[in-house]
């Protein structure tokens, strides 16, 4: 095989971090990967970097600034309150609020970053990353194992320079989030080969394939239990062909969710090793920019074999390795057999049932086939650098810093973000709530559409269970229970209410932005503002902004310190 200059990237602090005891994701996947790709003397036929971490404003070229600034602040001690009793960003047990989730979801993202970046610039012709492929992140919410979606800004930083980008997903789940962000534009050709049907995240049929100028650039491979080899390649092989021959793309973004293995622990396929590499020796053959990423896979040391053998594949020299695994660190964690593969097993394959293989691969050429041919774009001048870098608003994170210098740094931030955590935050939120209606008031998004479980499979809803007792505010006068009239504080937003005669509800709430304690009082048909007493009802939209300004307060008042409210 042609020689390739591949890139490989790798952080080693990504094996630190931890969903939690028994939580099937295991980050640690990829330092044991990255261990026997070491031990086959690989590392030295590419070039090795350490990914530069992304930085907030890297990532919210996509996210909401509301959802990564949430990111930056969860802790597992805070989640409850930020999250709105889980009804918003991390909704279900899917997601959990690990010690260390933003720079775990900031080394992902960069690695993917970096490696659009150095495919970009034409220094290398395939690139990896298996700490990335996190495919189901939303814009505004974590989804399925994944909080951010670094393979929607590698291809965002893609689009700078290449005007058609491909994305492959070969994981057992629909990749969901990268097609959802891409549906309505040409620029990016998403192709998803999946299980469908009562299984997550319930999306990706074939009626799907995109809107407005996205129209038939979303293509959905739905797939039943125990697809063997030799019939995913006959599908995967034609398709893909057959996209690039009509799309032309000029790079291409492989996911190599490892889920899809035979013996996985939330896959339910019956491909080997041998028939998932298959989609990195095809793509490899037709001399395109290709970018590797990562994604799910549950049994680890399956994993790891395959994401091996494909960096491999990368290099070309996969005929050259011994399939007797090489002694590394992890050893034991490969028998009792202690070889490269990935073995098929007894399940039956019910795509071949009916025929139902043939009819999804002639619906999905014949959607390729209705395409007018490769979309062409207006490409300009892209500058080398962007404007915030340009104007010195963002720190050069490559330039070389004492490694002594880089411990004390990280350390001074855990410490910082220690004591941030124990004072209430309730007046650093006011700089950060979206205007939308999902963000306001109750912290229930508006749309009431239920999510499902990675883990379970089944729907989740997403609006929290109010109990009054648990409300900040919650007091009880005689027998009868008295809670404070908005409701506000059983979703952690708790600030100070009083009735109109003065008395507080909450004696240890702050006030939060967006809202007031004015009431409307039916009884003297008046607004109701705090302790200062009755104010008349505006008239005027003037004197409405007026008094929004102040709060609700009257003018007389207008002095009085914000550590009072």
């Amino acid at each position: 095989m042609s020689k390739r200059r591949v890139a490989y990237y790798y952080d080693s602090d990504t094996g630190a971090y931890t969903y939690g005891l028994g939580h099937l994701m295991k980050p640690h996947r990829v330092r044991v990967t990255h261990e026997l790709v070491d031990a086959y003397d690989m590392l030295g036929k590419m070039e090795v970097s350490r990914p530069r971490r992304a930085s907030p404003e890297d990532m919210t070229a996509f996210h909401t600034d509301e959802y990564i600034h949430f990111l930056q602040r969860v802790t597992p001690e805070t989640v409850e309150e930020l999250t709105g009793h889980g009804s918003r960003f991390l909704v279900g047990d899917d997601n959990p609020a690990f010690e260390g989730v933003f720079e775990f979801c900031s080394i992902s993202a960069g690695g993917s970053i970096c490696a659009a970046e150095r495919i970009a610039s034409g220094a290398a012709d395939i690139a990896i990353n298996w700490a990335g492929g996190l495919h189901h992140a939303k814009k505004r919410e974590a989804s399925g194992f994944c909080y951010i979606n670094d393979i929607v800004l590698g291809i965002l930083e893609l689009l700078r320079t290449h005007p058609r980008v491909l994305y492959i997903d070969i994981d057992c789940h629909h990749g969901d989030g990268v097609e959802e962000a891409f549906y309505t534009t040409d620029r990016v050709m998403t192709c998803s080969f999946h299980k469908f049907g009562e299984y997550f995240p319930g999306t990706g049929t074939q009626e799907d394939k995109g809107r407005g100028k996205g129209k038939g650039y979303s293509v959905n491979i739905p797939l039943k239990d125990g697809i063997t080899d030799e019939a995913f390649i006959s599908v995967f092989d034609p398709i893909i062909a057959k996209i690039l021959e009509v799309y032309r793309p000029t790079a291409v973004v492989l996911q190599c969710g490892a889920d899809s293995l035979a013996g996985d622990r939330l896959g339910c396929f019956n491909i080997t090793m041998e028939g998932h590499a298959h989609c990195v020796q095809f793509l490899r053959k037709y001399d395109i920019p290709l970018i590797l990423l990562g994604g799910g896979g549950y049994t680890v040391k399956n994993v790891v074999r395959v994401w091996a053998y494909e960096t491999a594949c990368a290099l070309g020299i996969e005929n050259d390795i011994d399939p007797n695994l090489p002694w590394n660190q992890y050893f034991e964690w490969f028998g009792p057999r202690y070889r490269l593969e990935v073995v098929s097993n007894n399940m039956e394959d019910l795509n071949v049932v009916d025929g139902l293989l043939d009819k999804v691969r002639t619906t999905a050429l014949q959607q390729l086939q209705e395409l007018t041919g490769a979309p062409s774009v207006g490409m300009h001048d892209v500058p080398r650098q962007s404007i915030g870098e340009h104007l010195g608003f963002r720190y050069d994170q490559t330039e070389r810093r004492d490694n002594l210098d880089i411990k004390l740094a990280q350390h001074a931030r855990y410490v910082y973000d220690l004591q941030e955590s124990d004072t209430d935050t309730s007046d650093d939120d006011k700089s950060w709530d979206s205007d939308s209606d999902e963000s306001r008031a109750q912290g229930c998004p508006k749309n009431s559409k239920k999510r499902m479980s990675i883990l379970t499979g089944q729907c989740i809803d997403p609006t929290p269970v109010y109990d009054p007792a648990q409300a900040p505010g919650y007091e009880q006068q005689g027998t009868v229970p008295h809670i404070h009239p908005y409701g506000y504080g059983g979703y952690g937003y708790g600030f100070a209410e009083f009735d109109m005669h003065g008395a507080m509800y909450a004696q240890n709430a702050k006030r939060r932005f967006f809202y007031s304690g004015a009431r409307w009082d039916e009884t003297v048909e008046q607004i109701v503002a705090k302790r200062y007493g009755a104010l008349p009802l505006p008239r005027s939209v003037g004197v409405v902004g007026r008094m929004m300004e102040r709060g609700g307060r009257q003018v007389a008042d207008d002095d009085m310190e914000e550590d009072e409210w």
